[in-house]
């Protein structure tokens, strides 16, 4: 299997970043790491191998990038009005540089954003503000309770990046368009998943808003952890069968 490691200086963070690309070619899937995880997460907890031979025939390339939640969501040290301030600037990084990246490797017009856990927020979150760059948006057990992270404080750059607020008001139809007819939203959760909930709501508000998706309730005592997440992959990637 092609492994690249690729390290720059973001102009949009002002810090060096990494990410790891795997295979030649195929459908990009951009994936984020969990709460604090890094660009090699994936890897180590051995997603890659149910994708493996999807890879190396080259159907599948996949883009882990580096998380910096440590620097905004979760970084208590700093007011909780600065949190989404640097996520916004990580966002500016995904989509100023990290998707043009992808772009430059791969001609495929279509980009799948994936994640677990809280890398699923990013993924659904990324795809619900930037939806004529997605075309897929695969999360897996996702979490997308950001009011945690900022204890009470709700400005607007919260609002804008919390899904469960800002979509059930969202009227702007070049927003909703693409959402409706470009992306299909995967929202794979287990009933054990302490984040089940959220995967509910969301799932109810996209319906509320016409917009397409699959929300798929594991049974068998499935929770929130890689091993459930791993059996998710292939199912959602390779047999793709509802």
């Amino acid at each position: 299997m092609n492994r690249e490691y690729h390290k720059w200086f973001s102009a949009s963070l002002q810090r060096d970043m990494e990410l790891l690309m795997f295979g030649q070619s195929g459908t990009p899937v951009l994936v984020f790491p969990t709460l604090r995880g890094r660009f090699y997460e994936y890897e180590d907890k051995q997603m890659l191998e149910p994708l493996a031979e999807k890879i190396e025939n080259g159907e599948l390339q996949i883009f882990c990038v580096d998380s910096i939640d440590g620097e905004s969501w979760s970084n208590y040290d700093s007011h909780p009005s600065e949190r989404p301030l640097r996520h916004l600037e990580y966002e500016k990084y995904i989509s100023d540089e990290v998707v043009p990246f992808i772009n430059s490797k791969n001609p495929s017009e279509d980009l799948i954003v994936h994640g677990c856990g809280f890398g699923g927020y990013h993924a659904v979150n990324f795809a619900l503000r930037y939806p004529s760059l997605v075309t897929g948006c695969v999360s897996l057990g996702g979490n997308f309770d950001i009011k945690q992270y900022v204890f009470g404080f709700f400005d607007d750059n919260c609002y804008y990046n919390s899904p469960l607020d800002f979509l059930p008001s969202l009227e702007d139809e070049s927003l909703l368009i693409p959402m409706r007819e470009r992306i299909k939203f995967i929202l794979g959760t287990g009933e054990n998943d302490f984040a089940l909930t959220y995967s509910v709501q969301l799932s109810r508000i996209m319906e509320s808003k016409n917009i397409p998706h699959w929300l798929d309730i594991w049974r068998d005592g499935t929770g929130h952890d890689w091993h459930w997440w791993k059996k998710m992959a292939k199912k959602y990637f390779i047999t793709n069968a509802e």
